[in-house]
């Protein structure tokens, strides 16, 4: 692959955690509204009316196979309702930080699925940056306790959920590497999320929680504007786009990035302080991420 569209894969999967990162804290805040699958619900259809603009504006729109279904309705089972299910009700008791280091575990996921099923390489140095990135990620959490958070990682309630949803999205993230071979990623994408939205869309109706009045405030109003627009919309192009021309570990890995980002909009949004454990550790996670994409590069 050329260096600039390597560069460009990088930089739209970068883009993707970034926002990704935020997307925690905006989920906390929505929580406090909204209900996990109402949260999901109003997301998603959202992500649904972006999307659809932005195949429409590619002229990317084409009758669908049954075959082509079929996979559409497995990919947002798994990826847009399972995975957003586990990991909203998660954060309902899940600190976001937390939240963010668990769903750092999916490269660990990615790397494996790729290595078994699309035979992805699983060199020495990849094994490093993975190992030196994931205990950044430990001391950004633990701000520098990390004994207390080995010994006791998963005290909130939610917190198991999370570390169910970090599974799902790998396994969405490695068959959706198959799928991309024969759909461009927005309109793959569009049906998914359209597929999985249907699918959150029949919970709501069969848990009865489309009856009661929806109330909510400005701030959560724009935060579930960010979920929609930013976080189930643009991110998710952008990741499918890098996803299209790289290894599902090597775009993974960057999800190392998450816990620091949400960090700092933390300290932005909430008044949360940044401490040198915290700024130290994602020294570490850039580090890692850097051992993972560049030697990799430097070895095909």
């Amino acid at each position: 692959m050329p260096q600039a569209s390597r560069r460009r894969a990088l930089t739209a999967a970068a883009a993707a955690v970034s926002i990704w990162g935020v997307s925690f804290i905006a989920t906390k805040i929505a929580l406090r509204e909204a209900g996990p699958l109402l949260v999901v619900w109003i997301r998603f259809g959202v992500g649904v009316l972006v999307l659809g603009i932005i195949v429409a504006l590619r002229r990317e729109f084409t009758t669908p196979s049954v075959r082509d279904l079929g996979q559409f309705t497995v990919l947002g089972l798994i990826g847009i309702t399972l995975h957003q299910w586990l990991q909203s009700t998660g954060l309902t008791t899940a600190q976001a930080s937390t939240t963010a280091w668990i769903v750092s575990a999916s490269p660990i996921f990615i790397a494996l699925l790729g290595w078994s099923f699309l035979r992805e390489p699983m060199d020495r140095a990849r094994i490093l940056g993975i190992v030196i990135a994931a205990s950044g990620v430990l001391l950004v959490v633990s701000r520098g306790d990390v004994p207390s958070l080995v010994t006791s990682p998963l005290d909130a309630p939610g917190d198991l959920l999370v570390l169910c949803s970090a599974v799902t999205w790998a396994l969405f993230s490695v068959l959706s590497r198959r799928a991309l071979t024969h759909h461009p990623p927005s309109r793959l994408l569009f049906f998914v999320m359209l597929s999985g939205w249907i699918l959150t869309s029949i919970l709501m109706v069969l848990t009865d929680q489309l009856g009661p009045e929806i109330s909510l405030t400005r701030q959560g109003l724009l935060a579930l504007f960010f979920l929609g627009v930013f976080c189930s919309g643009i991110a998710y192009i952008l990741w499918y786009d890098a996803l299209r021309h790289l290894p599902a570990s090597q775009v993974g890995s960057l999800l190392f990035m998450e816990p620091l980002i949400t960090v700092g909009a933390a300290a932005i949004v909430l008044g949360e302080t940044i401490t040198a454990s915290s700024l130290f550790g994602g020294g570490m996670v850039l580090a890692g991420v850097w051992l993972v994409t560049r030697l990799r590069h430097r070895t095909q």
